[in-house]
């Protein structure tokens, strides 16, 4: 998947109109996957190795921090659709991505967001690098 995720990030670069933006749950998520060992599906990085790459990628991308009204707005969003379990998580980056008032998110699980009027999901594979 990395290949795919790095020929829509390309591709997303070149058009003027796209901000690239992350957030901390992003950040928080990828150390999770990043220091967890190989044989648990990780990455094996140690953590020097993990923040040497978050900090590429706060300059790779546009930082988003954290808002106290993400709060409000996840809590919104769980109540009106209903959202229990797992999926609690993505409703997070939801609640985020309307705090910042950003309008698409990339993910390969677009499933996930389906449920959200308030966001576009869009699967890196589906961004061709034709112009």
């Amino acid at each position: 998947m990395h290949t795919d995720v790095r020929r829509a990030l390309v591709t997303m670069r070149r058009q003027d109109s796209i901000i690239l933006c992350i957030t901390p749950q992003n950040l928080i998520e990828f150390w999770a996957v990043a220091t967890r060992p190989l044989a648990s599906n990780g990455l094996g990085l140690t953590t020097d190795e993990a923040s040497r790459e978050i900090k590429k990628l706060k300059r790779i991308f546009v930082f988003c921090p954290d808002r106290p009204e993400i709060f409000d707005v996840w809590e919104n969003l769980v109540v009106n659709y209903q959202v229990s379990g797992k999926p609690t998580h993505d409703t997070r980056l939801v609640a985020a991505a309307i705090v910042h008032r950003l309008t698409h998110l990339l993910s390969f699980n677009t499933d996930d967001f389906k449920r959200f009027s308030e966001i576009v999901a869009v699967d890196p594979r589906s961004i061709s690098s034709e112009p």
